[in-house]
């Protein structure tokens, strides 16, 4: 893949590596596009890379000891890679990260307001991002006076994403969104997720093991094992891979996690 950007991609990562402490090699030339105004995922298996992607793109490696050792990261036509992460965000990069982070002891309205601090802008932008927000998760504004502490994990969730909304971002890295959500609570915010890109032009780039909930919302899919991709194509032909479907979509049989892992070494993508 060449590394000049073109108009049709908002980011493109080309074969990049990222080891850790100076000699743990976790991601092994990895490239993926994200059009612009598109919503991508990457899918893969706890301990695949797909965090340490995200982490690799949103500028968040160097807490945890990592760092991008070979490759490119370009964004809206330029160099990142050696921008600070609050550098990203200004420029519309916005990662929300696995686990529901928000500030517990603030109510979900502080929440928002704090995260508006990042973009500034004045208090009728900031109103206007508000009410978006709200819009698109009328169950926060009904508790948006309720301490973050004491929302259910979904209604965390939402505010995740909607303090992230609120930096006006252009590119919106989410992972693992349904981590621990009941699957009709997932169902919803994808499909929220859905209609924030399609009505906002807004860029997702998904990171999930939920590759049967993800792969309905997205157009295009990456695969990862073992900090490699493996695969990539149209969200509908991965969805018909007959890999895809034993591995990652449960087969006809409904197949356990557990049980796949042992034979995955049998996975013909890697033959």
């Amino acid at each position: 893949m060449s590394s000049t950007v073109t108009p049709e991609h908002i980011l493109r990562v080309n074969n990049i590596e990222v080891i850790y402490d100076h000699v743990a090699l976790a991601i092994k030339g990895v490239s993926l596009d994200v059009p612009l105004g598109g919503m991508v995922a990457l899918l893969g298996a706890n301990g695949a890379g797909k965090s340490t992607t995200l982490k690799a793109i949103s500028g968040l490696l160097k807490p945890e000891r990592g760092l991008v050792t070979r490759g490119d990261l370009h964004y809206m036509g330029g160099d990142i890679q050696r921008l600070a992460p609050q550098q990203r965000v200004q420029l519309g990069i916005v990662q929300v990260l696995e686990g529901r982070r928000v500030f517990e002891h603030l109510t979900a309205d502080e929440n928002l307001t704090a995260a508006s601090s990042v973009a500034g802008g004045n208090r009728a932008e900031t109103e206007r991002k508000r009410e978006m927000v709200y819009g698109y998760f009328p169950r926060l504004k009904q508790r948006r006076d309720a301490q973050s502490g004491f929302l259910s994990g979904g209604e965390q969730q939402m505010l995740a994403i909607g303090r992230a909304l609120m930096t006006g971002p252009k590119l919106l890295m989410l992972d693992e969104p349904s981590l621990g959500l009941a699957p009709f609570l997932v169902a919803e915010i994808f499909d929220i997720v859905r209609r924030i890109n399609q009505q906002e032009g807004l860029s997702v780039l998904l990171v999930e093991q939920n590759a049967l909930a993800a792969l309905e919302v997205v157009s295009h899919g990456y695969l990862m094992e073992n900090g490699r991709v493996v695969m990539h194509d149209s969200a509908e032909t991965m969805k018909r891979n007959p890999d895809i479907q034993e591995f990652y979509l449960g087969g006809a049989g409904g197949r356990d996690f557990r049980e796949i892992k042992h034979y995955s070494r049998r996975k013909r993508w890697l033959s």
